[in-house]
């Protein structure tokens, strides 16, 4: 570098030190020469002053001269690499004190040109993001350079099904300045079944700054005629849209599953339950057959028996005999005497009870009668929680949990056969009552119990 000189005394007139070229991050020397043109010997203290005082020192910081004598320091210039020390030209000076005569202090000036350095940050926010058709992701820019630029994006994808769109699209960054640019990438068309379908992408990142040697000039005519541009392409960035099926694989299994148990309810059950129901009401509109001659009555009905010869019928199951003609009459189950007849009887059981509490239902076969219970059907339409348990006399049939059935129904081809005076007993436990078709919670449990089969009366001789 060309050095220069200041000359320190009374009187000596002082010269100014060069234009220093560094670039930030680097280090740049110049010198400067101290003369001593007084008559005695003098001290000088050397300091640089200005805004580049902090990163700039002066070697050595202080020199002794005899009278005529001089001597050349060195000034160093060391630019940190930060957006904070900006590109362009910035003065400044050296001040050069005498011990002596301080009122003779000089302070020659230079130049130091600080030059541009490019260096952008980004980061893509998330690298993977899933979707139907669009994803957001999120671009921090940051400007760690020492000029503005002017940041484009250039999105890349192979096959170009993906569109691409930010906000801003071109934003300007000023030195040490970041900001969050939205990128949305859009899909084509929808991916109704099936598996996800990744496309990759890439999203280049160039700067567009101003050519070197453009600096700005004071005139405004100047200033008005477009600068060169150059563009600093930056690596680019990986990144992934995941575009997932409009109808997941599980829903596709689930209607074929559906489809598969409607086939089979209308081509194998529906038939079946079909059949079953009629054979069902066949037997039931059937009337029940007469009891034969001598054989067994049963409680279901009216039994007569015609003996050859005459006679009276004997007593017992149901049985006739003797000599001439007659009509025998008996009952069944545990046997009778005497005249009687049997009919269909249907009775119905309600129970009512209050949540915590055990309440019972009580039907009583009427006197000189048998009940012969075919069938019962209980009715749980609240959908109660709790205990229910139904006892012909003292023959407990069964305890069932409420809240495992709506409806239930039980059936004997041989009738339970109840006799005089006894009972049949629903006894209901209410843990908690349901919610009928209203809606809202009922107040207490209510369950209620049909009970049918075979009312047959009987005599006593």
């Amino acid at each position: 570098m060309t050095p220069s000189a200041a000359s320190s005394g009374p009187g000596a007139p002082g010269l100014d030190i060069p234009v220093v070229t560094v670039a930030p991050g680097a280090v740049a020397t110049t010198t400067l020469t101290v003369r001593n043109d007084s008559d005695i010997v003098e001290a000088y203290s050397l300091e640089v002053v200005g805004e580049c005082a902090a990163w700039s020192s002066v070697e050595p910081a202080r020199v002794s001269l005899y009278p005529g004598t001089s001597e050349t320091v060195t000034i160093t210039l060391s630019p940190p690499r930060s957006p904070e020390i900006r590109a362009g030209e910035r003065p400044f000076a050296v001040r050069v004190l005498p011990a002596e005569h301080p009122e003779s202090v000089k302070v020659p000036e230079g130049t130091v040109r600080i030059e541009a350095f490019h260096e952008l940050e980004t980061e893509l926010v998330p690298r993977r993001r899933r979707g139907w058709l669009r994803g957001r992701y999120r671009l921090a820019v940051r400007n760690q350079g020492n000029t503005p630029v002017q940041v484009e994006f250039t999105p890349g994808q192979p096959g170009e099904e993906l569109g691409f769109a930010f906000d801003p699209e071109r934003p300007k960054l000023e030195p040490g300045e970041s900001l969050e640019v939205g990128l949305r990438v859009r899909t084509g068309k929808p991916v109704w079944f099936g598996s996800p379908v990744v496309w990759p992408f890439t999203l280049a990142t160039s700067e567009v700054v101003e050519a070197a040697g453009t600096e700005a000039a004071s005139d405004t005519a100047v200033q008005d005629v477009p600068r060169p541009e150059e563009v600093v392409p930056r690596a680019p960035l990986d990144a992934e849209f995941v575009q997932i099926p409009i109808f997941p694989k599980w829903l596709l299994a689930l209607l074929a599953a559906i489809l598969a148990l409607l086939l089979a309810w209308f081509t194998l059950v529906r038939p079946a339950v079909r059949s079953a129901a009629k054979d069902a009401a066949k037997e039931a509109v059937q009337p029940r057959p007469a009891p034969s001659a001598g054989g067994q009555n049963s409680g279901a009905g009216t039994g007569s028996s015609t003996a050859p010869g005459g006679g009276q019928g004997t007593t017992g199951q149901g049985q006739g005999s003797g000599q001439g003609t007659g009509t025998g009459t008996g009952t069944g189950g545990d046997g009778g005497t005497g005249t009687g007849g049997g009919a269909q009887s249907s009775q119905t059981i309600e129970v009512k009870s209050t949540s915590g509490q055990t309440a019972k239902g009580v039907y009583t076969v009427p006197a000189d009668s048998v009940f012969g219970v075919t069938d019962i059907v209980l009715a749980n339409f609240q959908g109660d929680e709790g205990v229910l348990t139904f006892s012909f006399g003292d023959r407990k049939i069964t305890t069932i949990a409420l809240e495992t059935f709506r409806n239930q129904d039980y059936h004997w081809v041989t009738p339970i056969k109840i006799p005089a005076n006894d009972t049949v007993t629903v006894e209901v436990t209410c843990a908690k009552p349901g919610t009928p078709a209203t809606g809202q919670r009922a107040a207490g449990c209510y369950e209620v119990a049909n009970v049918s089969g075979v009312l047959t009366r009987t005599t006593t001789p």
